[in-house]
């Protein structure tokens, strides 16, 4: 028996749970030596519905969610503070894949960013405490005299996170696995969380 075409989608041979097959999709865009294979675009909006999207990466996930960092007072936090839901799309388009994640929100623990942080690149630990995220400044220079100051009163490099910049978990409720097919007829397949509790899946036409 050949195995399954892998530019074939198909209920049969997906597992059944969705985290199984992201984890599949997500190593093999990695082995394709793809840049960022981790890059997703997220989704946020006010409570009045105004959406906004942005790249992040994707900096770990499990069972509980997929994990991103950002600082707590950009824009985007303040409209997951405010409506604490969002979707997440990863498309790697030389494999012809998508996956989009759509879930509640909640910032992960402050021992989970700290250890984040901690392992961070100290160029990556001084931008993350020198940028005021999103907030208007007045020039390039702003951010370049902070540094300065940061190497000044951290020359041990010993940078600590700030209290305003840590990570998110999405919780997913649903995945959907998007593979490209010939002639535009290509495969879809939805994973739905039905009661909080177990995955339903099904096909949605393209």
């Amino acid at each position: 028996m050949s195995p399954p075409d892998p530019l074939v989608l198909n209920e049969a041979d997906v597992p059944p749970e969705p985290l199984t097959l992201f984890t599949q999709w997500l190593e093999a865009a990695a082995q394709a030596q793809l840049p960022e294979p981790g890059a997703m675009t997220l989704a946020t909006a006010t409570p009045d519905g105004t959406p906004s999207a942005r790249m992040v990466l994707l900096r770990g996930f499990d069972e509980r969610g997929l994990v991103f960092y950002t600082n707590y007072e950009s824009r985007k936090a303040a409209e997951l503070d405010a409506n604490p839901q969002a979707a997440l799309v990863l498309f790697w388009s030389p494999l012809h894949r998508q996956i989009r994640v759509e879930g509640s929100v909640e910032k992960i623990s402050e021992a989970e960013s700290d250890a984040y942080f901690a392992g961070r690149p100290l160029g990556n630990r001084l931008g993350a405490v020198a940028s005021p995220q999103s907030a208007v400044i007045a020039g390039r220079r702003v951010l370049e005299a902070r540094v300065t100051e940061l190497l000044q009163l951290f020359p041990d490099g010993d940078v600590p996170r700030p209290e305003e910049w840590g990570g998110y978990r999405v919780i997913p409720q649903m995945y959907e696995f998007w593979q490209g097919r010939e002639s535009r007829l290509h495969d879809r397949l939805r994973y739905r969380l039905v009661e909080g509790k177990s995955w339903f899946l099904e096909r949605l036409a393209p």
